[in-house]
């Protein structure tokens, strides 16, 4: 791998499909980035399988309680890698010092709407329904040791339309995030944001 790539790990608990979209669109719009290692939180998560097809190492941190976060910084570390990106991480994290502004979120709301403790997929999906809102979307942020919280980057709005269903409104929200998460990569690579300025 070039060594003036920055190398990322990539923390995730599903399917991984945010995975995959990042680590595709790493390569045809050649950011200057690699993702280096998977980390799930469950050994039966479908990005495990997405890591395998894509030839990236791969872990398993349960990461139960909080204070296990050590562990995934060490195993980041490991690897060598500069920065962690959060894709469907259900997991509370402890942020180290160190890593403070290197460790990235993307969550399926216009925070700090439909954010905290059991607020992913289609929990928040649900409640933007619920709530009889017009719009919705998805905002990708930096990490700090609350849920959903931290400076934004960046958010990306899609409408909500009469009669959605969940699914309807999660494929049109899940299209933005395909779009703001590799353009908050690159945001952060060129030194546009930081975690002090956000």
């Amino acid at each position: 791998m070039n060594a003036d790539r920055a190398r990322i790990g990539f923390l995730l608990s599903g399917g991984g499909r945010s995975l995959e979209n990042l680590h595709d669109e790493i390569e045809q719009r050649c950011i200057p980035a690699s993702i280096e290692l998977v980390i799930s939180s469950r050994s039966s998560a479908g990005g495990i399988e997405r890591a395998k097809r894509l030839g990236i190492p791969h872990q398993i941190h349960r990461c139960q309680e909080p204070g296990a976060s050590d562990r995934i910084f060490e195993a980041l570390e490991a690897a060598d890698c500069q920065y962690a990106l959060l894709g469907g991480w259900l997991r509370k994290l402890e942020i180290p010092h160190e890593w403070s502004g290197r460790v990235l979120n993307i969550h399926p709301s216009l925070l700090p709407l439909h954010g905290g403790a059991g607020c992913y997929g289609d929990h928040v999906h649900r409640k933007v329904l619920e709530a009889q809102q017009q719009t919705s979307g998805c905002t990708v942020h930096f990490v700090d040791d609350e849920f959903d919280h931290g400076p934004k980057i960046l958010q990306l709005e899609v409408p909500v339309l009469v009669g959605d269903t969940v699914d309807e409104l999660a494929n049109r929200v899940f299209e933005a995030e395909k779009i703001a998460y590799p353009r908050a990569l690159e945001l952060l690579l060129s030194g546009e944001v930081n975690f002090e300025r956000c």
